[in-house]
């Protein structure tokens, strides 16, 4: 009586990418995106964020004295109209197999079809490349599966004609693992599992649910309140992002201090390969039964399989959500709260400490105050600038997302909000902690509407000890304006970070930076290269390859300074057996070309 079966529901309207309401090559939804107006304000379009529809007049100036440049609002980088897409290679044994076999509505060979399904959402190796320029290799058919079965067979038919086949969930991937491999020859076949995004079951005497890979964060997390539960994790994709997609890349969410890192929340994973079904027969909560197959799951990038559903932990909606926020003199007052934080019994949900740049940034998408609510915001920065003497150049903020019930929030809120007042902090309020929170839905729009002007940005993760992350934050900075002068880019590059995960020994960092590259011949590699470049120079002074993005093929040069030559045997040994003929031939990891 207490296992809900909620089965498969009947969809109005078969889902296709094309029929999305996703930008497709962009990021975000159709109806959001940034605008620059004749008054050089801005505005995000929509109303799905709470910054749509809020006039915001510093942005601008804020991006012309970071980059030292004068943006030009009628310098519009012109995008590619009609896009290159190659003619598909076609293998029609296959194709003939595949229209004796299923429905025709599971596959199409249509262009705009393929070539969303060409690319992820790297910013130099993929989308400036699509919007601006053109891609090399085009996916030649997609595929919706729509059950096991179906993936099953369309795997032996792969396997008996000799054809490439992609896993494709939200197609947010940030490492270039959806870029095809230039090597390849054989027929390359996207199979986008997003009809499978269906709740299965749930039992609310275990708190488990077994849930379709192809759920997005989104619908799962609405699917599952409407029942009273939730998983929790949340990244910034998580409106778009799949839950097999989590598992193939190993993804941390922004309030993993509760729920956990995703292979913490899974229980179990169903994974079909060319020889057979690896998962367990029944989910554990915890066992010790030797090796573990489901583990080599977690960052498998799509070499071994397809994903098509995961048993996880389920939570009971919490009974308050509270948010909290404080700012601190310097950055290194942060870091020292947040190493004190994470030996208490107080860590609330999420908790994340923004430098002074990044402060500064979401200050500027402020809407202009006006009346009273202009007398107290001047009030206000009065009181932290003056009285309080913080420098507006030097203060850093941390924002709080507290969950749970509700003694359990005021115990986290009293006690944090005191530690931070121990290391010089000053509570700045519930409003600012949850626009804080928030703006990162929004922000990530801010990509496309920049890179119009010339500007190419980018996001970089990594984790650190806490004793390196002075010393990570500052050889990345070097590194980024070294190379900005050695290939003459005009103004000045930028860069700010965030800590948005705390743990036992260190944090991880996530870096935010960007370049004005007008004039610069082909940008998007010379991007990629300084990319490269600092990311080397993070992990040589201890950073780690990757702390959620993955490794995919954009960090595949390092593997060999984190794994031993017998590891990578190891994992290409297990490859070798389930897919012996390399059906899943997207080579990310260790199977890079």
């Amino acid at each position: 009586k207490n296992i809900l079966a909620l089965g498969c529901k009947i969809a109005e309207q078969k889902f296709f990418a094309t029929k999305d309401e996703t930008w497709g090559h962009k990021w975000g939804f159709q109806d959001s995106q940034f605008i620059l107006h004749p008054d050089r304000t801005i505005t995000l379009s929509g109303n799905r964020y709470e910054l749509c529809g809020v006039v915001m007049p510093d942005f601008i100036p804020y991006v012309e004295e970071s980059l030292q440049i004068r943006l030009d609002p009628d310098d519009i980088l012109p995008e590619v109209e009609r896009k290159t897409v190659q003619p598909p290679r076609s293998n029609p044994a296959f194709i003939d197999a595949v229209v004796a076999t299923f429905p025709e509505d599971r596959y199409t060979l249509d262009d705009t079809e393929r070539l969303l399904h060409s690319h992820g959402q790297t910013t130099s190796e993929e989308v400036f490349k699509i919007l601006y320029h053109r891609v090399d290799k085009t996916i030649d058919m997609v595929f919706y599966v729509e059950s096991e079965e179906e993936v099953a067979e369309l795997i032996r038919l792969a396997e008996e004609y000799d054809v490439c086949l992609i896993p494709f969930g939200g197609g947010t991937s940030v490492s270039s693992a959806l870029k095809l491999p230039d090597l390849e020859t054989r027929m390359i076949v996207a199979v986008d599992i997003r009809r499978m995004n269906k709740i299965e079951w749930i039992n609310a005497d275990d708190r488990r649910a077994c849930i379709q890979a192809g759920i997005t964060g989104k619908q799962m997390e609405e699917e599952l309140a409407q029942h009273g539960y939730m998983v929790g994790h949340e990244p910034d994709s998580v409106e778009f992002s799949t839950l097999g997609g989590w598992i193939a890349t190993q993804a941390s969410g922004m309030k993993k201090n509760r729920y956990g890192n995703i292979e913490d929340i899974i229980e179990n994973i169903t994974v079909i390969t060319p020889r057979g079904i690896l998962e367990q027969t029944e989910p554990t909560t915890r066992v010790s039964m030797g090796m573990r197959p489901n583990n080599l799951l977690f960052g498998s990038e799509g070499n071994l399989g397809i994903i098509t559903k995961a048993v996880v932990r389920i939570h009971q909606l919490p009974e308050v959500q509270e948010y909290a926020s404080a700012v601190f003199p310097t950055w290194d007052q942060g870091v020292a709260f947040l190493h004190d934080l994470s030996q208490t019994n107080y860590v609330p949900a999420s908790v994340r400490l923004v430098d002074n740049i990044q402060f500064r940034f979401g200050q500027a998408l402020k809407p202009k105050s006006e009346g009273l609510k202009k007398a107290m915001s001047s009030l206000q920065k009065f009181v932290v600038l003056n009285l309080k003497g913080l420098d507006p150049y030097k203060m850093c903020a941390a924002t709080f997302v507290m969950e749970g019930e509700a003694r359990e929030v005021a115990y986290q809120k009293q006690n944090l909000l005191q530690l931070a007042k121990q290391h010089q902090g000053l509570a700045a309020g519930p409003e600012n902690g949850k626009r804080g929170y928030m703006l990162t839905f929004a922000i990530a729009y801010i990509r496309d509407f920049l890179s119009n002007y010339h500007i190419i940005g980018e996001t970089m993760e990594t984790s650190v000890p806490w004793s390196k992350i002075s010393e990570v934050c500052q050889v990345a900075t070097d590194k980024l304006f070294e190379l900005h002068d050695k290939h003459n880019i005009p103004g000045r590059p930028y860069l700010s970070y965030r800590i948005p995960q705390i743990y036992h020994t260190g944090v991880c960092i996530y870096f935010m930076f960007g370049m004005y590259m007008k004039g610069i011949n082909q940008p998007e590699d010379v991007f990629g290269s300084i990319e490269h470049a600092m990311r080397q120079v993070i992990m040589d002074h201890g950073g780690s390859i990757s702390h959620h993005h993955g490794v995919g093929k954009l960090r595949k040069d390092f593997l060999p300074q984190i794994h031993s030559p017998a590891s990578i045997e190891l994992l290409k040994e297990v490859k070798a057996f389930h897919d012996p003929n390399n059906v899943f031939g997207i080579r990310n990891n260790v199977f890079a070309e």
